[in-house]
């Protein structure tokens, strides 16, 4: 499936900022393209309408063509500028969640920047660990044999 021009997934908070920023600057050279058109339409509205009052048929229909033409154009643009504003509407809404992902929390990286803190080298926990299960194993032994020792010493 193809990727939405307006899907900022796997995109950074900033990158995905800049992006929108391009979208923002195109639609505003879109709307001023738009004003261009308005006044080319109404200019030849007012010219058509100037032909009309003459009564001049030939200029009559330049006229109309040349306001229709600009109509179509003009109605054109008004749809680039609707989906222009509708991506960056999506786009913008976006933005929260790309930003909430970059101030995610590493557990790992957590874990180590504890130990760090607490004065243990990052890998030494699982030694630690072993460490502390030895002594119980070596204490459930050295205890067991002092129990047969005591059990041995009691028959004799």
């Amino acid at each position: 499936m193809e990727k939405l021009s307006e899907d900022l997934s796997g995109m950074g908070a900033a990158d995905a900022k800049e992006y929108i920023f391009h979208y923002i600057t195109t639609l505003k050279l879109t709307e001023k393209k738009h004003e261009e058109l308005s006044r080319e339409h109404e200019k030849w509205l007012s010219r058509l309408s100037l032909a009309q009052s003459r009564g001049v048929e030939d200029l009559i229909l330049a006229a109309q063509i040349e306001a229709d033409k600009a109509q179509e154009e003009l109605s054109a643009i008004e749809t680039e500028i609707t989906d222009l504003k509708t991506q960056i509407r999506r786009m913008r809404d976006q933005l929260p969640g790309l930003a909430a992902r970059e101030r995610s929390i590493d557990p790992d990286l957590l874990e180590q920047e504890m130990l760090i803190a607490l004065g243990e080298t990052p890998g030494e926990e699982m030694k630690a660990d072993t460490e502390r299960q030895f002594q119980a194993v070596e204490a459930d032994a050295a205890l067991e044999a002092l129990k047969a020792k005591m059990k041995g010493e009691g028959q004799s």
